[in-house]
C-alpha cells in the first residue's frame, strides 16, 4: 500500500488513481471475510468517487511530474485503448485452484454459457481451494468490481458469498483476482450435487457476466 504522503496530493485525480491501484490493498485486512449483504458493504467505509473518463484523467495535471509518473504506474504509458468492441469488462475464465486436484479445474466464460449447466466438476470433500477469476478491462477505468455467488443443493440455498475484486484501468493483458482460501464441505451428509449462480458486477450495479455451473462433492477424486 502506498504511504500517506503519496495519498495527500493530487485531489480528485489521485482519489481515482488510488482507487484503481490500491483498493485491493485497502481491503487486505477484510478480504478473507465474505461480504454477506449490503449492510456489510456500508461497514467498509467506501464511497465511490465521481467517475471520470480515462481521457480526462490522463489530461489532468500534466505539469505535476510526480503525479504523471504515478499515473503511468497505474495506467501504463501506451495510448488510450479505443475501438474495442463489446463490454468494458469481459470475464474470460474461472479456475478452481487446488493442490490436491489430479488435473486442472476451470471453465471458459467466453463461449456458450448454457453449456456449463450441463457440465459438472468434481471436488473431493474437505480439500482447500481458491477461485481465480480472469477478466479484461477494455476502455475505461471500472470502479468497485465484485464477484458474487450463491450455492444451492436440491433447490435450497446453502451458501452465499460476495468478494470485493477492486477497481482497474484498461490494458491489453488480462487481470486476475484470487478469492480467499475456502474449504469444501466434508462428511457423508455433504456429499452430492450442488448448483452455483455467479455474477460479476461493479459499483453501478452493471452485471458484466452472470452464469450457472455445477459441482459434486465426492469422497475421493476418482469416485
Amino acid at each position: 500500500m502506498l504511504g500517506l504522503d503519496v495519498c495527500e496530493f493530487g485531489g480528485q485525480v489521485l482519489e481515482l488513481l488510488w482507487l484503481t491501484m490500491c483498493y485491493r490493498g485497502l481491503m487486505a485486512d477484510k478480504k478473507d471475510l465474505p461480504i454477506e449483504d449490503e449492510e456489510d458493504e456500508r461497514n467498509l467505509n467506501y464511497n465511490p468517487p465521481a467517475q471520470k473518463s480515462l481521457q480526462e484523467i490522463q489530461e489532468m495535471d500534466k505539469d505535476d511530474e510526480s503525479l504523471v509518473k504515478y499515473k503511468q504506474t497505474l495506467l501504463g504509458t501506451g495510448p488510450i485503448t479505443t475501438g474495442v468492441s463489446g463490454p468494458n469488462v469481459q470475464v474470460t475464465r474461472l479456475t478452481l485452484l487446488c493442490d490436491e486436484a489430479p488435473g486442472p479445474i476451470g471453465m471458459d466464460l467466453t463461449g456458450d454459457l448454457t453449456a456449463l449447466r450441463e457440465k459438472t466438476f468434481s471436488l473431493k470433500e474437505g480439500v482447500t481451494y481458491r477461485l481465480k477469476i480472469d477478466f479484461k478491462v477494455n476502455r475505461e477505468i471500472v470502479a468497485g468490481l465484485r464477484y458474487h455467488h450463491v450455492t444451492y443443493r436440491k433447490g435450497i440455498r446453502v451458501d452465499k458469498a460476495s468478494y470485493m475484486v477492486g477497481s482497474y484501468g484498461p490494458k491489453a493483458e488480462e487481470h486476475e483476482f484470487l478469492c480467499p482460501v475456502d474449504e469444501a464441505p466434508k462428511g457423508m451428509m455433504s456429499r452430492g450435487h450442488y448448483q452455483v449462480k455467479s455474477q460479476f458486477t461493479d459499483d453501478d450495479k452493471n452485471v458484466y457476466l452472470a452464469w450457472e455451473w455445477n459441482f459434486d462433492i465426492k469422497k475421493d477424486w476418482n469416485e
